[in-house]
């Protein structure tokens, strides 16, 4: 992807190749990586966002994006080279985003 990527915006990467249970396909996923991370590598992190809903999982956070329900797969939280990202189509509200950071602070802090 050419131009800046921004935290909490919301683009399209091919996943695959995949490999075991990895969520795979062309998706929507949401880049929970630094703005200053994402300025100087040709990495970023980023969260799968998935239309197959488990409203019971922990590890999700329901969403829209593009005007369709998805899920925030934090438990599927990978690195990706920014060339897996084709172009930018939303980008989480405030709120969303702070439910994100707790729940991947939750998961993988301390």
């Amino acid at each position: 992807m050419s131009g800046d990527v921004e935290r909490y915006g919301v683009y399209l990467a091919n996943l695959d190749p995949t490999r075991g249970a990895e969520i795979s396909k062309t998706r929507p996923v949401v880049v929970v990586s630094q703005d200053e991370m994402n300025r100087h590598l040709e990495t970023v992190v980023v969260c799968p966002l998935t239309t197959k809903l488990h409203p019971r999982w922990r590890s999700r956070i329901q969403c829209a994006c593009a005007g369709r329900r998805a899920e925030i797969a934090v438990d599927q939280i990978r690195t990706l080279s920014k060339e897996r990202l084709s172009r930018k189509i939303d980008r989480l509200e405030a709120a969303q985003a702070a439910q994100l950071r707790r729940l991947i602070t939750e998961m993988y802090g301390e």
